[in-house]
């Protein structure tokens, strides 16, 4: 295989050289995999070939489904009916196709990034324009395919056109607006499942025209293989066969929900030795859309700031795809939100041939792979080129003369007509939506000059039962209950007044999609944690001088009704003391060396950038040079769950907001004067 570096500016030369290269020639055979009966319903070892329609906006030809039960046994046979159409292959010996790919992963529903002084970012229509132009501009053999690697849910204000239930549901805004961008085929990712497999069902049938794919995924009562999803298909486009196959994290869905017990993930390796061969047969290349996660076992990469763990990430993918086929095959890879081949192929990214890519996340880059693919010579003569494809960033405070303009977004980055045909009716939806209510305020301890006069020094009742919420909803948690949960200071943008809670109301609140990092910790370690945080407390004789509507940036912590403590003010932030620590009511001096976790907003867990938990000393006006914990060492469990999310689906259940449900000073903390 032969690497090419090209930039996104590279197009005419890159087609220039994957259209070139001598024609091997070479006999295409008829699969051995394949057969035809009267009746095509696959058996134990077997796939259906179904023939299906594709997204009429994209550029699939024709499309087939294999159906049938990808986990129970090898697949020995793909089972097509007698007299149906099959992927045939079409091409001469030697010549030559180029497929380009391009591709995201983990959009977390970063369609269009809201921003009142920076504008609006519209990331998906500046895709779709990238996309457009790519068709446009293709050979007559260049063949354009456009796919998701997964988690196209769970991130941003656009996921509250879900609902909570298939009677809440207004829209799914991924999936709606990806069909009119014309893509063609998606993976199910981990976080498609955070609202339950009913509601994803939902939004697969009102609003998905393309399929979906998941090889290892089973057992839903909601979400039903081969009627919903299956494991893999082939795309026929411009005589290219390119076969697909869906793979998911068994690691981090969101398994043993109460309205879906049954729903289980099998570990993707298995689901790829078993249907890999049999796609591979009727196909000229194949694309994995993997979201599994870039490594194995345990990796650190993208979102994750230590090692977490991935399982059958793409390098084991990798390197069994190589052994079970001599055809091309490239891993489009999600789930790590991790930035591989931004200008070209990095060879670490190459395993025994196969080429494994990710685009980060929420819509920070559209992935490009072209690959020129000579019939029947499988991996031996072929060409790919790979890059990223950069974003633009809304900042339109930013004048013309700034060096920094034109890497950012201007007018003619996007498609204008699709972001008003297909985008701005989902933010009027929306605005109804943030006008509906979540439930009723009854405590009358949560209002903004409370919550925002206390949240700088000492304990705070809106931040006691947001923090109790996340502890009590984590029981749904791909692994289980977690003992505490934290939250920043800082975070607290504004408080509730009693009445009715709209969804507006409580994003006000929080506006900050942090997501949920189960970090595992010692008492010993909280312990450390909380004597760091008692520094960090904005003192009384600094009280007169701060204004306490703006940002005290410190890294203030609040903390679940399980750690209690009181602070020992001393003579300054140095001397200050965490004192009478008790943990689950016992005393910090029995649990030291017990492990305990520790839910943690992504502010947090990535260190606080600017308010310190990152090993640097403490700032926000903090004296003494004290040095902060660094948080981003601990190991966490990367849950995806949106921290906001989590809130509101506890004040939906709750459907009140009392004292007695956690809106209350209980004495978890107390400053000693």
């Amino acid at each position: 295989m032969t690497a090419s570096r090209n930039n996104a500016s590279a197009s005419l030369t890159r087609r220039g050289l994957l259209l070139g290269g001598a024609a091997i020639a070479a006999t295409a055979g008829i699969s051995p995999f394949l057969t035809f009966r009267a009746n095509a319903a696959p058996s134990v070892g077997e796939l259906a070939l179904v023939p299906s329609t594709p997204n009429p906006l994209g550029t699939i030809d024709k499309l087939f489904l294999l159906k049938g039960d990808p986990l129970a046994a090898p697949i020995k046979t793909i089972v097509a009916e007698d007299g149906s159409e099959v992927p045939a292959a079409v091409l001469e010996d030697g010549e030559r196709r180029v497929l380009r790919v391009l591709h995201f992963n983990d959009m977390h529903n970063h369609i269009t990034d809201l921003h009142g002084k920076k504008g609006d970012t519209h990331r998906l229509a500046q895709m779709v324009k990238m996309v457009k132009d790519a068709k446009a501009a293709a050979a007559e053999n260049e063949a354009v395919l456009f796919v998701s690697a997964g988690d196209d849910h769970t991130g941003s204000v656009f996921d509250e056109l879900m609902g909570w239930s298939p009677e809440d549901f207004v829209a799914d805004a991924g999936y709606r607006s990806y069909s009119a961008a014309g893509v063609d085929i998606a993976a199910l990712g981990n976080h498609e499942f955070d609202r339950g497999a009913a509601l994803l069902k939902k939004g697969k049938d009102v609003d998905a025209k393309f399929p979906l794919l998941s090889a290892n995924v089973h057992s839903s009562a909601h979400m039903k293989r081969d009627e919903d999803y299956t494991a893999a298909a082939v795309a026929d486009i411009k005589g290219l066969r390119v076969g697909l196959i869906g793979l998911t994290t068994n690691i981090d869905t969101r398994v043993g929900q109460p309205e879906d017990p049954t729903l289980a993930v099998e570990r993707p390796v298995t689901a790829l030795e078993n249907v890999l061969p049999a796609v591979a047969s009727i196909s000229d290349v194949v694309v994995i859309l993997s979201h599994c996660g870039y490594g194995i076992g345990k990796h650190a990469s993208g979102k994750a700031a230590t090692e977490r763990e991935i399982g059958d990430g793409d390098f084991s993918i990798a390197k069994i795809a190589a052994k079970l086929t001599d055809k091309p095959v490239v891993v489009v890879g999600g789930h790590t939100h991790t930035e591989l081949n931004t200008d070209g192929i990095d060879q670490d990214n190459m395993m025994d041939g196969v080429l494994i890519t990710q685009a980060k996340a929420n819509g920070a880059f559209l992935g490009d792979i072209a690959m020129s693919i000579a019939a029947g010579q499988g991996r031996k003569e072929w060409y790919s080129s790979v890059s990223l494809h950069p974003i633009k960033a809304s900042d339109i405070r930013v004048k013309a003369d700034d060096e920094k303009y034109a890497s950012l977004q201007q007018e003619g980055d996007w498609d204008a007509a699709f972001e008003d045909r297909v985008v701005a009716p989902l933010l009027r939806e929306l605005d109804s939506k943030l006008a509906e209510t979540i439930g009723m305020v009854e405590a009358d301890t949560l209002g903004k000059d409370a919550t925002v006069a206390s949240r700088y020094i000492g304990e705070n009742a809106l931040a006691n039962f947001m923090n109790d919420a996340v502890v009590a909803r984590s029981v749904t948690f791909p692994n289980g209950k977690v003992d505490f949960a934290l939250f920043n200071a800082t975070g607290l943008s504004a408080g509730v007044a009693t009445g009715a809670l709209t969804f507006k109301a409580w994003y006000d609140v929080m506006p900050y999609a942090d997501a949920i990092h189960v970090a595992t910790m010692t008492g010993a370690q909280i312990r450390d944690m909380l004597q760091n945080n008692v520094a960090r407390l904005l003192r009384p004789e600094e009280e007169e001088a701060t204004d306490k509507n703006g940002f005290v940036s410190r890294g203030f912590l609040h903390f679940s009704s399980g750690i209690r403590y009181e602070i020992e003010l001393g003579e300054d932030a140095k001397s200050a003391k965490a004192v009478n620590i008790t943990l689950n009511g016992q005393p910090i001096e029995d649990v030291l060396d017990k492990s305990f976790t520790m839910a943690i907003n992504t502010y947090i867990a990535l260190g606080a950038f600017g308010e310190t938990w990152n090993g640097k000393p403490i700032g926000g006006g903090v004296k003494g040079d004290i040095a902060s914990m660094d948080l981003r060492a601990l190991d966490y469990d990367h849950t995806g769950l949106v921290y906001r999310n989590e809130v509101i689906g506890y004040i939906r259940d709750q459907k009140v907001v009392t004292e007695e449900n956690g809106a209350k000073l209980d004495g978890r903390l107390a400053v000693l004067k």
